[in-house]
């Protein structure tokens, strides 16, 4: 039988690739977008999709977008990690008001199963170079990320959501690479270290993605996977120092060679802001960033592999695959 799929916040990078992977299947796809929303995204397969026109902020759209739907992927969201505090109520009102809005339309329209799309800032830090798995307990509360602070309490209403009645899965991707990535989320570090912005790098660690491999697992998710359950998508988990080196080796680029411990890091960054160097600095150096990019997120998906068959690759075919694609779009 032919189901009806909503994708939220398809216009992004991971719902953009999700929505071009559904349209190739046999189902209705129905992307919900904004007044505003761009919809380049969607180039090459647009004329296979429905546009939804609808807000996560605004219930009453929702209602009308879900209305007939039998499954969704909740992707709809905003990132934002500069530590602007003037932006902590946009966190909010995407993250984890539209959250609740979206589950409790989907509750009413009587929606088969969500997906939810979360991060793996909703889970926690491993500390140190193990690596911690679903279970670990969020421990972001000394960060300051209202990012991360507002993912997990996502996470929270879907389990409300849950207890209520409505079959939820959720999955948290870890540093997410691929094409697509036009606003360079994490492909941020690609440019840089490609264009030479990057002269420094942090003394932590990260779990890495191929944005495929989330897409993939997405759909699985929302096959196989347990209501109520959490699944990360990993791979490889590397130090920043090591990431950069491999970025290095993908682009051709000289290396990154000074270490900057965390302490040092604020005076560097007012010690930048004197001279005016925002153009030879990437703007992924900044304090709230460089706090989380000093500790470890190490994450152990082998859950995923179990569960949901979830693949898993070299980290650098994946900076490989998305460095192509950029200087392909020409974005480099």
């Amino acid at each position: 039988m032919q189901k009806k799929i909503l994708v939220t916040g398809g216009t992004g990078f991971i719902g953009s690739r999700l929505v071009r992977k559904l349209v190739s299947g046999n189902h209705q796809v129905f992307a919900l977008v904004r007044k505003s929303s761009s919809l380049a995204p969607f180039s090459g397969f647009l004329d296979q999709l429905r546009l939804v026109e609808g807000d996560v902020t605004d219930p009453a759209s929702l209602d009308k977008a879900l209305s007939g739907i039998d499954e969704v992927y909740h992707c709809a969201g905003y990132t934002y990690m500069g530590g602007d505090r003037n932006r902590d109520a946009l966190l909010y009102a995407v993250n984890v008001e539209g959250t609740r809005h979206l589950l409790r339309a989907a509750s009413r329209a009587g929606v088969r199963r969500v997906v939810h799309m979360s991060s793996i800032t909703a889970v926690g830090m491993s500390g140190g170079r193990t690596p911690v798995d679903e279970s670990c307990e969020w421990n972001f509360q000394d960060l300051g990320l209202t990012y991360a602070e507002t993912k997990h309490k996502a996470e929270i209403e879907v389990h409300k959501a849950v207890a209520e009645g409505l079959d939820c899965v959720i999955i948290n991707p870890a540093f997410v690479f691929g094409a697509g990535d036009v606003n360079f989320n994490a492909g941020g570090i690609i440019r840089d270290v490609y264009r030479r912005r990057m002269p420094i790098y942090p003394l932590g660690g990260i779990c890495v993605v191929d944005v495929e491999i989330v897409v993939d697992t997405a759909i699985r998710a929302m096959e196989a996977g347990r209501t109520g359950e959490r699944y990360l998508i990993g791979g490889d988990n590397v130090t920043y120092r090591e990431l950069a080196d491999t970025i290095s080796r993908v682009t051709g680029a000289p290396r990154v060679r000074v270490p900057l411990p965390f302490f040092l890091a604020k005076p560097l960054l007012s010690l930048l802001k004197i001279v005016d160097s925002r153009k030879q600095v990437s703007r992924l150096f900044n304090l709230s960033m460089f706090r989380v990019a000093s500790e470890f997120l190490y994450f152990d998906a082998s859950k995923a592999e179990r569960e949901l068959g979830m693949n898993r690759e070299p980290h650098e075919f994946s900076i490989r695959r998305a460095f192509e694609w950029y200087r392909r779009e020409g974005l480099l």
